[in-house]
């Protein structure tokens, strides 16, 4: 099988920063039309397997889109307020790296996704949504992303973490299957190896967890800067 599958339209994909809950996207033509651009897909995240202790926290997650910052409807309160925070070591923003470079702005919007900290966070889907606020994505898959604001508690692993007061660092390496379509002006894949590790402030450490995340990027034309439509991981 390979690592792209046929696109489905507008059809919504599953991302699941944790592999343990799942947060429905979509690839988002609101970039330009080569959205579709007969490119293929990747296979849906919902068949990940489910989380341990290895493989991060349990909950949702989400990303996020336009470069404005407006809170999704439906947010409570308290997670508007934590949200607001920054994790330790800081989370890359669409103005520190080059967006008419595909491999940045996918790199940049990943490590921005799989950044956690539970000082900051009250769960895992925050990051998303820290994402989604911060103008990585298109619009419409910041407006999936970025809305889900409520959902199930985040779980043991998460308070597990909670616990030690700890963050998670990212690293990202290039996997690129063969499959991989040829980029054009307005449509790019890409395919990388996040690799995340939590540490406590406690000194608390667990070993690093990897996933293969599959990235969907558009653009309205040859000039203008990258944004992702769409991640999924197995």
């Amino acid at each position: 099988m390979t690592a792209l599958g046929r696109r489905a339209g507008t059809a919504a994909a599953v991302l699941s920063l944790t592999l343990a809950a799942t947060l429905a996207g979509c690839g988002s033509e609101d970039e330009g039309t080569a959205a579709s651009g007969g490119a293929t897909r990747q296979p849906r995240a919902g068949a990940s397997p489910s989380a341990s202790e290895s493989s991060g926290p349990s909950g949702s997650s989400a990303a996020d889109g336009d470069a404005s910052r407006s809170p999704s409807p439906g947010g409570s309160a308290e997670t508007e307020k934590k949200t607001r925070g920054t994790p330790k070591g800081g989370v890359p923003k669409p103005g520190d790296v080059d967006g008419k470079d595909a491999d940045e702005v996918a790199e940049g919007a990943l490590t921005a996704m799989w950044t956690h900290d539970t000082t900051v966070d009250d769960g895992p889907g925050d990051a998303a949504r820290r994402t989604a606020d911060a103008g990585w994505l298109t619009r419409s898959y910041a407006r999936q992303l970025g809305g889900r604001r409520g959902g199930s508690a985040p779980g043991a692993q998460w308070q597990r973490w909670a616990d030690h007061r700890a963050y998670t660092t990212v690293a990202l390496d290039r996997t690129e299957d063969a499959a991989k379509p040829e980029d054009t002006d307005t449509v790019a894949w890409r395919q990388l190896t996040v690799t995340t590790t939590p540490h406590g402030r406690d000194g608390w450490t667990r070993e690093p967890a990897s996933v293969v995340a599959y990235v969907h990027l558009v653009r309205k034309s040859a000039d203008a800067f990258w944004r992702v439509a769409d991640v999924t991981v197995r």
